[in-house]
């Protein structure tokens, strides 16, 4: 297994837990303010990077190599700036972290554009392996 999609795992773990100690608290404390927050933490740090580390594993030395830590890295960045920016905006109201969001947001949106291009130029190679 190619290291990027080791990386990519582990993140996702990470971020899994977190989510899921997030959605226990507040199903304890019955408060459900952070509600947003646990979703994008499950989806965008859970679910998108697993997906993500599943696809370069199975491309394997296929994968575009530094693309393919672009898309690690930003993708980090946004799950880590989004989260946390996110509950404090929910919790607090302070306005003053939206341009924190949007730095998160344009480096997911980034991330996930690097992993379509990742996607295509992979594809050709990994469907000549299907076909034949």
């Amino acid at each position: 297994m190619p290291r990027v999609s080791k990386a990519f795992f582990l993140c996702a773990v990470v971020y899994g837990i977190c989510g899921m100690g997030l959605g226990m608290y507040m199903g304890a404390s019955e408060n459900h303010t952070l509600m947003p927050v646990h979703a994008h933490v499950n989806l965008l740090g859970w679910v998108g990077l697993a997906i993500m580390g599943g696809f370069y594993a199975l491309v394997g030395e296929r994968a575009p190599t530094k693309l393919a830590w672009a898309n690690f890295a930003l993708s980090n960045i946004g799950v880590l700036l989004i989260g946390p920016f996110l509950g404090v905006l929910l919790l607090t109201g302070n306005k003053a972290v939206i341009p924190f969001l949007g730095v998160g947001e344009l480096a997911t949106v980034i991330g996930m554009l690097l992993f379509a291009t990742a996607i295509i130029r992979t594809a050709p190679k990994a469907a000549n392996l299907v076909l034949n």
